[in-house]
């Protein structure tokens, strides 16, 4: 199993852009914003957080349009999940590779980590396949504490 606690935002917002470039993808001021915005948190956040996050970077209203279609281009590109159980975009941890999410979510602080097991990656999908299924996408999330929040509890 590997876990990764995502490194810095800058870090991250430099990985991912450089692959947009290494695969030709525009990343517009937008993009780049929401990127950076997402980057710095260890909450995944919602539409509208980011939303408000950008006006205020901005210093200027922005259209909850603008927000969903560079939601949209990079989670087309896998460098987000959403996180269907809070409808809330996280950073993948794990750019540059084809895999199944799989997100530990913190009840308390908001924080989530992503983790890979390829071990039980294969398991969910020969389940589905016995019930006759066929995955397309694959998100798995896990509610409790993180780390930190557990040792204060």
């Amino acid at each position: 199993m590997a876990s990764h606690a995502r490194a810095g935002g800058t870090a991250w917002v430099a990985e991912v852009e450089r692959a947009c470039a290494a695969q030709g993808l525009q990343l517009t001021a937008v993009r780049r914003s929401v990127l950076d915005i997402l980057g710095h948190s260890r909450a995944a956040l919602g539409a509208y957080a980011i939303l408000d996050a950008l006006a205020r970077k901005e210093g200027k209203p922005v259209a909850p349009p603008t927000v969903y279609r560079a939601l949209e281009f990079l989670l087309a590109h896998g460098f987000l999940h959403k996180i269907e159980s809070r409808n809330a975009y996280a950073a993948c941890e794990h750019i540059g590779h084809a895999h199944q999410g799989m997100l530990l979510l913190c009840e308390k602080c908001g924080r989530s980590d992503e983790i890979e097991d390829d071990e039980v990656a294969r398991l969910l999908t020969r389940a589905a396949e016995r019930a006759g299924f066929a995955p397309h996408r694959q998100m798995v999330e896990m509610q409790g504490l993180c780390q930190a929040c557990a040792k204060a509890a």
